[in-house]
This record gives structure tokens, sequence and C-alpha cells, in this order.
């Protein structure tokens, strides 16, 4: 079992930065895949960012490509998004999301574990 926490959003101006974190409990969190994960209300929930269990591969959705930067501290059983160059269209509730088995890291219905979200609201 895992519980996430995620903290960091708030209110910004188009261009500026800001940085997520998603604070893990739970044993051998570091065998988990992690990923976030954005939603605007009527919506679905879409993928923005992964990042392997090892810690070696990356993925990022093409609209934030160039911008955000996935992370994860394992002694510290936390993980990042670094988020730069905001853009108003970048307005969401950002999830975290962690499984120890995942096949396609895109895909929100192989996560069992999700965040409670935090909100990130970008103005122009």
């Amino acid at each position: 079992q895992v519980q996430l926490v995620e903290s960091g959003g708030g209110l910004v101006q188009a261009g500026g930065s800001l940085r997520l974190s998603c604070a893990a409990s739970g044993r051998a969190f570091s065998f988990y895949a992690v990923a976030w994960f954005r939603q605007v209300p009527g919506t679905e929930r879409e993928f923005v960012a992964g990042l392997s269990r090892s810690g070696a591969s990356t993925y990022y959705a093409d609209s934030v490509q160039g911008r955000f930067t996935i992370s994860r501290d394992n002694a510290k059983n936390t993980v990042y998004l670094q988020m730069n160059s905001l853009k108003p269209e970048d307005t969401a509730v950002y999830y975290c999301a962690a499984d120890p088995d995942i096949r396609t890291m895109a895909a929100r219905y192989e996560y069992d574990y999700w965040g409670q979200g935090t909100q990130v609201t970008v103005s122009s």
C-alpha cells in the first residue's frame, strides 16, 4: 500500500515556474513507477509525465515536452514535477500516480495509487 500527497500548486503568471511535489508513504516506493496526470473539469484526466521504477526512463506528453521535468528522490520517497514556461492551458488539477507494474506509462487505468490532487492556475 502506498499513499500519495501532492503539494506545490498555486497561482502563477504565464511564463512562470512551479515545482510540484508528491510525498509517498509506504514500503518499497523505489520499486514503483510514478507519473503525473492533470485534469480540467469536464474533461478526461490526461498524462503529463512519467518515470520508470529505475529512474532511467522518462516520458512526457507532447504538450509539455521541453518545459516540464519529472524526477524522484527515493531517499525522501518524493516525486517532483518541475514546470517551466507555464501557459494558461496548463491550468488544471495535477495528480500524482504510482504503481509497481506499469506496461503503458500514459495509461491512467494501470495506476492503482493516486494522490488527492493539487490545483495549478496559470494566468495570462
